[in-house]
């Protein structure tokens, strides 16, 4: 491992860094107008979802991925902003069967509460930690792309087996390796790696997407009040 990949930088953070740093978490602010918009939607329409879950589970991924390369190709124009809303109105929509289960307990929104709280204090966490040591973690990107694909693949499998200590284990997992991917991508706008907002927002947000969600598993596994 080169040194340099891990040192400490002293200087403070030059002012394109400042720039894509603030437009990131103002894009990711503006991102949860169309996420909301989108769960109040799903609450409401989660037929197919319920009755067809792996297969609309699988044209999801299918859809959020083609999104994510749509938004990279149109990263510098105005069409790469309203494709990320888009996917984060598609994401939201896709809470709804997870928000309407949620609810069904009596400390539901309790629950979807502090969920929420607790992603923003991951997002706060990690994006202290990049910006107060300016080291560069860009080095964890290929272990974490790995910690991904095996999570996925988990995933793709307990959707058949349905072992509920396996699902708690994968969010668990989840949690840890998607808190790392928020570390690592503050860290490469700090460093100057990421100079593109709408590419650094996307995936900031598909990290607190998923630990949102993973959250909210294990508080309704855990605490949930079904009576």
């Amino acid at each position: 491992m080169q040194p340099d990949i891990i040192r400490a930088h002293s200087a403070p953070l030059g002012a394109a860094q400042q720039k894509v740093l603030r437009s990131t978490y103002l894009m990711l602010s503006l991102t949860m107008v169309p996420t909301f918009i989108g769960a109040m939607v799903g609450l409401s329409t989660t037929g197919f979802i319920m009755r067809h879950p792996i297969m609309s589970s699988l044209i999801m991924i299918g859809a959020i991925i083609g999104l994510q390369f749509a938004i990279a190709k149109n990263r510098n124009n105005s069409l790469g902003i309203v494709l990320l809303l888009t996917m984060t109105f598609i994401l939201g929509w896709w809470l709804g069967p997870l928000l309407n289960v949620a609810l069904s307990l009596s400390n539901g929104p309790q629950l979807i509460g502090v969920a929420a709280l607790g992603t923003g204090g991951i997002l706060v966490a990690m994006s202290l930690i990049a910006t107060t040591t300016k080291r560069d973690f860009s080095f964890m990107g290929k272990a974490l792309f790995v910690g991904m694909i095996v999570v996925f693949l988990l995933m793709l499998a307990n959707m058949f087996f349905q072992i509920p200590a396996l699902a708690m284990a994968i969010s668990a997992m989840i949690i840890v390796v998607f808190s790392l991917f928020i570390l690592h991508d503050v860290s490469r706008i700090v460093n100057g790696g990421e100079t593109n907002y709408v590419m650094a927002a996307t995936g900031v947000y598909i990290s607190l997407y998923n630990i949102f969600v993973s959250l909210l598993h294990l508080l309704m596994a855990f605490a949930g009040n079904r009576d």
